[in-house]
């Protein structure tokens, strides 16, 4: 019954022990920033320093509306790559229901390039 569990375990013992030993490296090899390192470690960006601590700039609505873009783009693009695995088994069927997933991405995506949510302004 073990054996069953086994490789399991060995994932799950993989999957706790790299987050932790990350937590823990960046503890171990951190430099703590002294007086002089704490102006250089600001943020930076064009030549524009940074705000006061209460103020903070709003994004635009654009910035969000590419981000979210973005989400749904990925997440459809990894669902292509099971159907591309399991492509040899499903057969002209599977070839024809790859298509019509990339035609509708594809038709999506020139919804949203003629509608102008891809411009940045």
């Amino acid at each position: 019954m073990l054996s069953d569990w086994l490789p399991f375990l060995i994932y799950a013992l993989l999957a706790a022990a790299i987050p932790a030993t990350m937590i823990v490296g960046s503890f171990v090899f951190s430099t703590r920033p002294t007086s002089r390192t704490k102006q250089r470690m600001l943020p930076f960006e064009s030549g524009v320093s940074k705000e006061a601590p209460g103020q903070q700039r709003r994004f635009t609505v654009s910035f969000y509306l590419t981000a979210m873009l973005f989400i749904l783009f990925d997440i459809e693009i990894v669902f292509l790559y099971p159907l591309a695995v399991q492509l040899d088994l499903l057969g002209w069927f599977g070839l024809a229901e790859f298509l019509v997933f990339v035609a509708i991405l594809g038709v999506a995506y020139v919804y949203i390039w003629r509608k102008g949510a891809l411009e940045w302004h």
